[in-house]
């Protein structure tokens, strides 16, 4: 088969960004009893949102509306911009690959932080563009850095989390805002704000939408407790946003999410209840943590990520033995951010899980 290929296709690794914990259970024959590695929302969307699905489904037979016109409508409300500032795409994951099918030939240079969400990469190779990877400062992504690689290497694309996954970190809005300032004149910021909305105040930046440097990336699967939705939206000048009608599924978007979507973005109340348990769900497990030795470390996100304290090999050892007791979490693939696991934040129930398990896995982990 690999004869079709073009020659940059068949070279490319036959990989995938994440392992699913499906693929693990299967791999391994043990269910997971408390799912806390992908960061999806424990404690789920909105009824509202669920009825609104619900009722959709017995539409399914028809496409979702091509143009997302009243999903976009009410976007624009909630942001108080215009709709021609928005895209609208199967996830912040979906809309990475379009940015980079728009912008990237074979060579084009790009820029992002080593160790930083990985899909962003893989969107990358897939259009042939050349990566350069800069550390992070501490726990932190590094603007500065980031701003001195792409005046350096003339990168057409920088891409920036925050708050920051794996770590958890965030950089104040002024940070943000002062990068937004200082672009080189023939580079874009792509500004990943999955976890915006459940980021402490003070936290997103105040950058126009009319920007003509910057895309700013949202989603509904983090707070909103829409993951499976599939459902991700850019903040951009009009210019850029009609761009997206160039290569996109104009039939991506189902009905029944386009259903979830605006009844959860209706539903403000729901958000602010899951922003508050989340407040809680952090003190709980980072309390965890540290009866356990462990370090967490402090986290704008759905997650908390924690300092184990040793190397790589720890942590991955630890990773196991906890998947062996049926909880799945994650880790940073790059040193020395993989001395840390990164599990998400769940109900009491599944925390109970996690507190039993931790203890036996750190003590198999030698």
């Amino acid at each position: 088969m690999s004869r079709f290929l073009t020659p940059h296709a068949a070279l490319l690794p036959s990989t995938v960004p994440f392992t699913g914990p499906e693929a693990l259970e299967r791999r391994t024959g043990i269910p997971f009893r408390a799912r806390l590695g992908a960061n999806e929302s424990l404690f789920g969307p909105s009824p509202k949102a669920v009825a609104a699905m619900q009722a959709a489904a017995s539409e399914a037979w028809m496409y979702g509306d091509p143009e997302n016109h009243d999903l976009k409508q009410a976007l624009a409300a909630h942001h108080q911009i215009s709709p021609a500032h928005i895209a609208i795409g199967p996830g912040i994951d979906g809309l990475l690959g379009l940015i980079c099918r728009l912008t990237l030939e074979p060579g084009t240079p790009v820029v992002t932080s080593l160790g930083a969400y990985p899909t962003f990469n893989f969107h990358v190779a897939a259009q042939g563009g050349s990566l350069t990877r800069v550390p992070y400062k501490g726990d932190h992504e590094d603007p500065e850095a980031l701003l001195a690689a792409a005046k350096t290497t003339r990168a057409k694309l920088v891409y920036l989390a925050n708050p920051d996954n794996p770590m958890g970190s965030h950089h104040p809005a002024p940070v943000i805002e002062e990068m937004a300032k200082n672009l080189p004149e023939d580079t874009l910021l792509i500004l990943d704000e999955a976890y915006a909305d459940l980021s402490p105040p003070g936290t997103v930046p105040s950058i126009p939408a009319d920007h003509p440097q910057v895309i700013r990336l949202r989603t509904f699967s983090k707070g909103y407790g829409l993951a499976g939705a599939r459902v991700g939206y850019a903040i951009t000048s009009p210019d850029l946003a009609i761009a997206f009608d160039k290569v996109r599924d104009h039939f991506g978007m189902t009905r029944v999410s386009q259903a979830g979507a605006l009844a959860a973005l209706a539903d403000q109340d729901w958000l602010r209840s899951v922003q508050e348990r989340t407040l809680d769900a952090r003190e709980r497990l980072s309390a965890i943590a540290r009866a356990n030795g462990l370090a967490p470390l402090p986290s704008a996100t759905n997650f908390v990520t924690i300092d184990c304290g040793r190397d790589g090999d720890f942590a991955r050892n630890l990773l196991t033995e906890l998947g062996k007791r049926g909880v799945f979490v994650r880790m940073p693939g790059v040193a020395p951010l993989d001395r840390c696991i990164r599990i998400s934040l769940g109900d009491d129930q599944t925390l109970d899980i996690l507190e039993e398990a931790l203890p036996q896995a750190l003590r198999a982990a030698g």
